[in-house]
């Protein structure tokens, strides 16, 4: 990935995949972008300033959604590390950590933002699959609390995940996949039940 100081350009795929169990076709846009990232990464920011940086990225994502709407595709599928970047330390990343829930709790973060807490990033994603009535992959950082009855617990008392989410065309979280645990020892990932919509977007980040 090209890496400069502004987004100048936004490359969008437009892909009409067959699907054999459910719609004959649909089209999924794929696209990557010069992320914006931050001026440090060794040291500590607050929260406010991560989010500065993280919707500099959004605001790129969404002409991209939008643009992949208008053209007719049903999902697009955004680069991992896009939206706050990469090479950070485990304590640096932690203010652009979000808590994402498990699917199976039916939220639409865009029409209810503060049922799990502070979650900016996941509410201007959702907004955008709503508003463009476009499925939404991305790739963003959880965060999940853990304590000393888990042996694997990190001595900083919580997990953080390399995660993808899904949005669905309502602004639904559908879908949360964790790669793997960052700067501990290595689980296994976990993935919700994905639809087909859902597993071809999978596929085409990996």
């Amino acid at each position: 990935m090209i890496t400069t100081s502004f987004p100048k350009y936004v490359a969008i795929f437009a892909i009409f995949i067959p699907c054999v169990s459910a719609l004959d076709t649909f089209i999924a846009a794929v696209y990557e972008h010069a992320v914006i990232l931050p001026n440090r990464t060794e040291t500590l920011v607050p929260k406010e300033e991560a989010l500065v940086l993280m919707n500099k990225n959004l605001d790129v994502l969404e002409n991209a959604v939008q643009l992949a709407a208008r053209q007719g595709a049903h999902i697009i599928v955004t680069p991992e590390d896009g939206i706050y970047g990469w090479v950070f330390t485990r304590e640096t990343i932690y203010p652009y950590l979000e808590d994402i829930p498990d699917p199976k709790v039916n939220w639409i973060p865009c029409t209810d933002p503060q049922r799990f807490g502070y979650t900016p990033v996941q509410q201007r994603l959702s907004c955008m699959a709503k508003d463009n009535s476009i499925y939404i992959v991305a790739n963003i950082g959880d965060k999940k609390p853990c304590n000393a009855s888990d042996p694997q617990c990190p001595l900083d008392g919580r997990y953080q995940y390399n995660t993808d989410v899904v949005f669905d065309s309502e602004g639904r979280l559908v879908a949360r996949y964790h790669k793997g645990v960052e700067s501990t020892r290595q689980k296994g990932s976990k993935c919700i039940t994905m639809t087909w919509k859902q597993r071809v977007a999978s596929c085409c980040q990996n």
